[in-house]
C-alpha cells in the first residue's frame, strides 16, 4: 500500500485508531542499544498492523539522540512531513498520542508511529551512567538543588502529604505494589513476577520515607511502538482497531514550590477533558493503565480522574479492585512499572497494553467487562516529572 495524500486538506472530521502495538524485547537485554529496541519494536508494531513502512508519513519520539525524533527517524528509514518531539517526561506519549490524533483528524498526517527505546538498565549495569537522574541546576531548579532532594524524594514528600490530610495509610499505598505484582504473575513477559505481601513491601529498605524500594518503579530495558492511522487505513489492517475517543494534556508546575496542591495530580485536568472530549465517564471505564514510578502516582491518579473522590483513594486500593482477578477497575495489567517493566518514559507501554485488553489478546491477564465480554472502554494515563505533566487518552472498540 502507498501513502495517501489526497486527504491532507481535508477539514477535521477523520476518526482515527491505533491499528498497530508492538514491544521490543525487554527486561534484562545487555546487547542492545536504544536505536535497536526502536527499531525492534517499529517492525513488530508494522507487522501488526499489517501495513508497510512507507505508509507512515508522521513520527514522534523523544528521549534518544541528539536532534530526536530526527536521529531515530533515519535510523528507522523515515523520511516523515510531520513530526514530534515534545518531550514531557512519563506523560510524552500520552500527549504525543494526542497530537498525532489531532493531526490525522486535520489531513497534515495519515499514519504516524510513536517509537521508543532505553537500555536504563543496561547502561548503569555496563557503567555508561550512575543510577541518579539529574534534571540540571538551571532555571527554576537552582532554587531546589541546593537543599540536595532528589527525584524520589519530591514524590515522597507528595506521597507524605495526602497521608497527612487525608489519612492515608503506608499499607494502602503498599497494596498498591502489591496488586501490580499479583498482575504481574499473570503476564509472561513482566520482569517480577513472583507475589509479594504488604509486609515485605514495608520491611524492605528505605528510599525516601515513606517509599521503601517496592514502593518504587523497577529499572529495566525496553521499548515500544505504537501506530496511529486515518479511518481509511483500518480496512487494510489485520487487526480489529482500536479508536481513539478523546484526549487531554496538562502541565502543572516546574518547582516543587509552585505546585498549589500536592494531593491534585495534572491529571485532574488532562483526565476531565478527556473523558469530556470522548463523551464518556470514568466509572464506564473498564480497566485503566496508570503510570506508576510509585504506588502514591497510581493512588492520587485514581482520584484525580474521577474513579474515587479526593482523599479516598487510600481506601479504594486497599479492597483489591487494582487486580485483573477479581478486581472492579483492573489497574496496570501487566504489573506496570512496579512489576513489569520500567525502561524510563514508560507512558507508551501503558498505550499498547491498553489495546492489547481492548483486542482480547491480554492472555491470562485479558479483563473482561461486567458482562463477560471484552473490554470496550479503557483509559491510559500518563504523569511526567515530578507530577509536572500529565496526558490522557481515552480509547475504545
Amino acid at each position: 500500500m502507498t501513502p495517501r495524500t489526497a486527504h491532507r486538506t481535508t477539514p477535521r472530521s477523520r476518526k482515527v485508531a491505533v491499528v498497530g502495538v508492538a514491544l521490543s524485547d525487554c527486561g534484562r537485554v545487555d546487547g542492545a542499544t536504544p536505536y535497536t529496541l526502536h527499531a525492534q519494536a517499529a517492525r513488530r508494531a508494522l507487522a501488526d498492523a499489517g501495513l508497510a513502512r512507507e505508509v507512515v508519513d508522521g513520527f514522534a519520539s523523544a528521549g534518544t539522540g541528539t536532534l530526536a525524533p530526527v536521529e531515530v527517524a533515519e535510523y528507522l528509514g523515515l523520511r516523515p512531513t510531520w513530526v514530534d518531539s515534545t518531550a514531557v517526561g512519563g506523560s510524552t506519549w500520552e500527549v504525543m498520542a494526542a497530537h498525532a490524533a489531532d493531526a490525522i483528524a486535520a489531513g497534515h498526517a495519515n499514519a504516524v508511529l510513536l517509537a521508543y527505546g532505553s537500555t536504563a538498565r543496561a547502561d548503569i549495569k555496563a557503567g555508561r551512567r550512575t543510577g541518579d537522574l539529574s534534571f540540571g541546576a538551571r532555571g527554576p531548579l537552582q532554587f531546589e538543588v541546593p537543599y540536595g532532594h532528589t527525584l524520589i524524594a519530591k514524590y515522597a514528600m507528595a506521597a507524605r502529604r495526602h497521608m497527612i490530610e487525608h489519612g492515608t495509610t503506608i499499607e494502602q499505598l503498599a497494596s498498591v505494589a502489591v496488586q501490580a505484582r499479583a498482575n504481574a504473575a499473570l503476564n509472561p513477559d513482566a520482569m517480577f513476577r513472583t507475589p509479594i505481601t504488604v509486609d515485605e513491601v514495608l520491611s524492605g529498605p528505605m528510599i525516601a520515607d515513606p517509599f521503601t524500594k517496592l514502593h518504587c518503579c523497577i529499572r529495566s530495558d525496553g521499548g515500544a511502538a505504537v501506530l496511529l492511522a486515518a479511518e481509511e487505513y483500518v480496512r487494510d489492517c489485520r487487526t480489529a482497531p482500536v479508536w481513539v475517543l478523546g484526549t487531554g494534556e496538562h502541565v502543572s508546575h516546574a518547582a516543587m514550590s509552585e505546585w498549589p496542591d500536592f494531593t491534585v495530580s495534572p491529571a485532574a485536568v488532562s483526565g476531565r477533558l478527556a473523558f469530556e472530549r470522548a463523551g464518556v465517564r470514568a466509572e464506564e471505564m473498564d480497566f485503566a493503565q496508570i503510570y506508576d514510578a510509585f504506588t502514591y502516582m497510581t493512588l492520587v491518579t485514581l482520584e484525580d480522574l474521577g474513579f474515587c473522590g479526593k482523599g479516598e483513594g487510600g481506601a479504594f486500593v486497599e479492597k483489591g479492585r487494582l487486580r485483573v482477578e477479581g478486581g472492579e477497575l483492573p489497574v496496570n495489567t501487566d504489573g506496570g512499572g512496579l512489576s513489569a517493566q520500567h525502561p524510563g518514559m514508560r507512558g507508551l507501554f501503558l498505550l499498547v497494553e491498553a489495546v492489547r485488553q481492548l483486542r482480547g489478546e491480554a492472555g491470562a491477564r485479558q479483563v473482561r467487562a461486567s458482562d463477560g465480554q471484552l473490554p470496550r472502554l479503557g483509559v491510559a494515563s500518563g504523569t511526567g516529572g515530578w507530577f509536572c505533566s500529565s496526558g490522557t487518552v481515552v480509547l475504545g472498540r
